[in-house]
């Protein structure tokens, strides 16, 4: 996990999905290097978010957005149509 110190973010999976994150973490997780399930998000995570900076911001990394900028909670069904 980052060095620094953790900052609050629950990401939420369908009941498949994050079963299939525990089994990969339970399969491999150690083999990989990843101490535990939020390490493997974490890594996961960051790793789409340098691609989305390669895509839309020219490998730069983004100006930080602090919490409690973004709506919290998951998307509501009319959001997900």
């Amino acid at each position: 996990m980052s060095a620094s110190k953790p900052a609050s973010f629950t990401p939420y999976f369908t009941e498949d999905a994050a079963g299939q994150v525990r089994a990969a973490f339970l399969a491999a997780g150690r083999a990989e290097g990843y101490a535990s399930v939020s390490e493997l998000i974490e890594a996961a995570t960051l790793r789409e978010v340098r691609r989305l900076q390669r895509k839309y911001n020219q490998s730069k990394k983004w100006e930080p957005v602090p919490p409690g900028s973004l709506r919290p909670g998951q998307r509501t069904r009319e959001e997900q149509r």
